[in-house]
């Protein structure tokens, strides 16, 4: 005969684990979304700090987050305090106890990467690692004490602060602790102008911030529907449905959150900008989720189309009044996507819970929304303040005009130019060198489509002129100008990214090697580019010490 007991624990640890992992795997989502929303050169510092984020957290969240959460939860509410409990996790006897743990500490670990996009491309690397870390061990722990560790919080008013999967707790904090951190460390370089306005500096990847928003999406499964995390319970002996009783409402409400989100900023683009700007699409939708995570067991079907549609249509207007009225560099818009959204998804619980309007509700949300908001602006400011105080909250501006990549890290996210079809391997030695007068040496130098670079190698390799000297450069020409939009805001790309290829000859005819990158390089567009033929005076070969067109 079937323990009913032991299935319904087996059951419900199995499912506990399958949704960690789901919420674990949110984190590719943050490191692509966040890495899509910084320049190129910032992007392998964003990575390392969504991977160190983990690391650090979840070290600091085991040895003293957890227990701290307890505790507080004990000192500040109804229970017995225990300072025994502070290493209750280390102690821990029943190894299945642990999985209780996890399912915490990714709930802790989301909040901590928010954080990283709101004050990308400045920050230095050890100010973030150390406020990740004081983060995962005492200032998210505090909130969950006050509320789902049985604080204070959690019987205010006599019916409690209702945040059923984290969307105050978790991403209301993390934006609000990100706004703060930001506006603590200051904007970046260029971001704003002398009298105020602002400069728009777009991302490098929209294909990485949509993807990265995608996994989210996926991941917020485990977020929401599996925040209803016992699937059986037993009662007189028999399995019955534990949280698994709403959890249909759970995930009809996620997933018209996630739909509605998108729609709201997607209007409010539109309207403002007679365009549906990609990035507030996508960041709405992610505001939409974030809405309804906080009341998706309780909530009705309008409601959270309702609720997700405001918190996706804000986006736009929340993120205008930090930029323009604020003058708070927010780079992946962590407040309006996850701060505000996540406050206005739970003030609005009392009007559209499926119990009907409670006045006693509303106060108790409003008092839990004031606690949380005024300890995460309280703790995060003195943090970032400190490190403010000390020199050490962000790189030095030749850093930060470099980029974190090199400056923190060593690093070149994106070393290659280009893989030409075929081998060109220049080191050839049956040269016949021009004697026509003059040095004999030429210098073709071509601007092109970075595109074109593979097919400009190729063609080069074939007139027997392998060697080359590539680099990255901006320009305008012929080109038109062209008005792009990033989050919304217009802005002018008059300097157009090309490639510039230079080319040294001597054995081989100038207007072949001319002929060669015309012919590779074209797309009959404006803005292909054009090449130069320049005589070159001397050349030194610096191994040999060879000099003129021997050194070519």
């Amino acid at each position: 005969m079937v323990d009913a007991a032991v299935l319904a624990e087996g059951v419900n640890l199995l499912w506990v684990l399958v949704v960690c992992f789901l919420i674990f795997f949110m984190h590719a989502g943050f490191a692509m979304l966040e890495s899509g929303q910084v320049r190129s050169k910032n992007v392998a510092n964003q990575l390392t700090k969504n991977l160190l984020t983990w690391s650090v957290g979840v070290l600091a969240f085991f040895v003293v987050g957890a227990g701290l959460a307890g505790v507080v939860g004990a000192a500040t509410g109804d229970g017995e305090v225990a300072l025994a409990d502070l290493v209750g996790t280390m102690t821990e006897s029943d190894p299945n106890a642990w999985v209780d743990w996890l399912f915490g500490a990714v709930f802790a670990m989301t909040a901590a990467t928010i954080v990283s996009g709101a004050v990308a491309g400045r920050a230095k690397l050890r100010a973030y690692v150390t406020y990740t870390l004081l983060l995962a061990a005492v200032i998210y722990p505090v909130v969950e004490g006050f509320t789902w560790a049985g604080g204070f919080l959690a019987d205010v008013f006599g019916v409690g602060f209702h945040d059923f999967a984290g969307g105050m707790i978790v991403h209301g904090m993390g934006g609000i602790a990100g706004l703060t951190a930001a506006y603590v460390i200051g904007p970046r370089l260029d971001r704003f102008n002398d009298d105020g306005s602002a400069n728009v500096i777009p991302g490098h990847s929209m294909t990485f911030a949509v993807l990265g928003t995608l996994v989210l999406a996926f991941g917020w499964y485990g977020f929401n529907v599996g925040t209803a995390a016992t699937v059986f319970a037993v009662e007189g002996g028999d399995l019955v449905l534990g949280d698994f009783a709403y959890v249909g409402r759970v995930a009809l409400a996620t997933t018209l959150g996630m739909a509605a989100g998108a729609l709201g900023a997607a209007a409010v683009s539109l309207y403002r900008t007679k365009k549906v700007d990609t990035l507030y699409v996508a960041n709405g939708l992610l505001a939409g989720l974030v809405g309804v995570t906080g009341i998706a067991d309780v909530v009705t079907w309008w409601g959270a189309v309702a609720v997700a549609f405001l918190a996706g249509a804000q986006l736009p207007i929340v993120f205008g009044v930090v930029e323009r009225t604020l003058k708070i560099d927010d780079v992946c818009a962590v407040f309006p996507v996850h701060g505000s959204a996540g406050v206005l998804g739970v003030l609005a619980l009392p009007f559209v819970h499926v119990d009907g309007f409670s006045a006693d509700l509303l106060a108790a949300q409003v008092v839990g929304v004031a606690v949380i908001t005024v300890w995460t602006v309280a703790a995060t400011g003195a943090v970032f303040g400190a490190f403010k105080l000390a020199g050490q909250a962000r790189v030095t501006p030749e850093h930060e005009r470099d980029g974190l990549d090199v400056s923190e890290h060593g690093v070149d996210t994106y070393p290659e130019f280009g893989k030409p079809e075929l081998a060109t391997d220049g080191g050839r030695d049956d040269r016949e060198l021009s004697t026509d007068g003059g040095s004999g040496i030429e210098m073709v130098t071509a601007i092109v489509r970075p595109d074109r670079l593979g097919a400009v190698k190729t063609a080069l390799a074939e007139v027997g002129a392998p060697s080359l000297t590539v680099t990255n450069v901006s320009g305008r020409g012929s080109q038109p100008a062209k008005t792009g939009q990033w989050r919304g805001e217009e802005y002018t790309v008059d300097l157009h990214q090309k490639i510039k290829i230079e080319c040294v000859v001597a054995d081989v005819p100038a207007g072949d090697v001319v002929d060669a990158i015309r012919e590779a390089a074209t797309t009959g567009e404006p803005g292909d580019g054009k090449i130069f033929v320049l005589p070159v005076e001397d050349a030194v070969q610096v191994r040999t010490g060879k000099s003129g067109a021997e050194a070519v």
